[in-house]
């Protein structure tokens, strides 16, 4: 059984256990949640039908438990602290002016080359390196984030939860379940929810509204408005011109773009922002943010290449695969998400010796990522230091569970003597993955161990 075919997607980080929309997790989320009714919606100050009202503190309580999950399944934070206190900062300054202030807003920049961005209940938004590096100015920045902060102060997502489309996940992650195994029920339905919310689209009045909002945004907060119809003018050359796969999988899947966007934004500054488009207190600023945006632009080509040895070991062709992340790691050194793709293609070879050095030096660089603690943990496993093998796949499964976590964590305890663990690990590996070669392979184990 291959485990490691490849590092995972963008928000494909296979979730450890599936939410079950069960009676039970209604029942016992129930108990903190008014069922049924209308929610106001605090920008339009309209009301809207909702099967059960979600009160600021549980939307809050969404998001923070769900983004560490959704950081995860998208590869984790680029490795740049210059970068993120911009990033933040920016966001920091448009959330102060916008109608929710009182958030505990979070700008969080993401080691994945897809062109996205996304917001979560509560005030937790990120944006991707792929599509900062395509950016030119803080104005454009601003545009994304405030774009954004606009579906959490309408509080979009949210309602999508309230009419149902997230209903069970919403419950069980406000319902804080724990599980026997240790971890926790709520990290794995934080997990389960993160997915959802990251593959949730937005309706074309959705869109409109929150681009309306991130221009007010922007203006309040002394950005030229014209920041926001070049971010839109940019998309739309990039869909004329035949838009590539990461954007149609990334921010254009989950944030429809169109002529009209476009055209509905151009009349809406036109219309109450015409003397701050030609006041030079609006500002662009090109040269911080090109600052800022510095040492991204320097990995460019190294992540250029680990996209490019990502697709051939997709593809079967892992000793061409190596030989790019090679490529990649030479031209942008000491890149964690690199090494890791790199790690883990010598696993997929078999040449566990060939994994290591590449696994240990990513978790040095940075050991907040789940992939490479699984990949060490595996390793380590190999090469029967059971211990540290351990300890690395703990941490893993804290990061994100997952059902490759948690089969190789099992045979981590069964090695150590812990049977019961193992056995709890493997039962619910079997019950998350029925169908999978890694579900059946978890209840051979369970048989085996039931049967000692």
């Amino acid at each position: 059984m291959d485990l490691f075919q490849a590092v995972d997607g963008p928000a494909k980080g296979i979730v450890f256990m599936r939410i079950a929309n069960s009676l039970a997790a209604i029942i016992a989320a129930s108990v903190m949640l008014v069922l049924g009714g209308c929610a106001v919606n605090p920008v339009t100050g309209r009301q809207e039908l909702a099967l059960f009202s979600v009160s600021p503190s549980q939307e809050i309580q969404l998001g923070k438990e769900s983004f560490p999950k959704a950081v995860q399944q998208m590869n984790g934070e680029y490795g740049d602290p210059t970068l993120a206190a911009y990033v933040n900062g920016v966001g920091k300054r448009l959330a102060q002016v916008a109608e929710r202030p009182e958030l505990p807003y979070e700008f969080r920049v993401l080691n994945d080359s897809t062109p996205n961005a996304f917001a979560l209940p509560g005030g937790f938004i990120a944006i991707t390196r792929g599509l900062l590096v395509n950016l030119e100015n803080e104005a454009q920045l601003a545009a994304v984030l405030g774009h954004e902060i606009g579906h959490v102060t309408a509080r979009d997502s949210v309602q999508g939860m309230q009419r149902g489309t997230l209903l069970g996940a919403g419950l069980a992650v406000l319902s804080v379940a724990t599980g026997s195994s240790g971890y926790g029920d709520a990290a794995r339905q934080a997990g389960q929810l993160a997915a959802g919310l990251l593959d949730n689209s937005f309706s074309r009045e959705q869109e409109r509204q929150a681009d309306r909002l991130g221009v007010d945004y922007m203006a309040r907060a002394g950005y030229n408005p014209l920041g926001g119809v070049q971010l839109q003018e940019f998309f739309y050359r990039t869909v004329e011109s035949g838009a590539e796969p990461v954007w149609l999988t990334g921010l254009f899947r989950t944030h429809p773009f169109s002529k009209e966007r476009l055209q509905d934004l151009q009349i809406y500054i036109a219309d109450r922002y015409a003397p701050q488009q030609r006041d030079p207190r609006f500002v662009f600023n090109e040269q911080p943010f090109q600052r800022a945006v510095a040492g991204l632009k320097r990995t460019s080509k190294g992540y250029a290449l680990y996209d490019k040895a990502r697709q051939q070991e997709a593809q079967g062709n892992v000793p061409q695969a190596i030989a790019t992340y090679l490529e990649a790691a030479t031209a942008a050194p000491d890149q964690p998400l690199i090494l890791t793709g790199l790690g883990l293609a010598y696993l997929r070879a078999k040449d566990v010796s060939g994994a290591r050095p590449h696994l240990v030096r990513a978790v040095q660089l940075d050991d907040n990522y789940y992939m490479s603690r699984l990949g060490l943990g595996v390793v380590l496993l190999e090469l029967d230091d059971v211990p540290a093998a351990v300890g690395h796949l703990e941490k893993s499964m804290a990061l994100l569970p997952t059902g490759r976590g948690g089969y190789m964590l099992a045979m981590g305890y069964e090695k150590q003597g812990q049977r019961a663990k193992a056995l709890d690990l493997y039962r619910q590996v079997a019950k998350a993955q029925p169908q999978s070669n890694l579900g059946q392979a978890a209840a051979k184990k369970v048989a085996e161990l039931e049967s000692r």
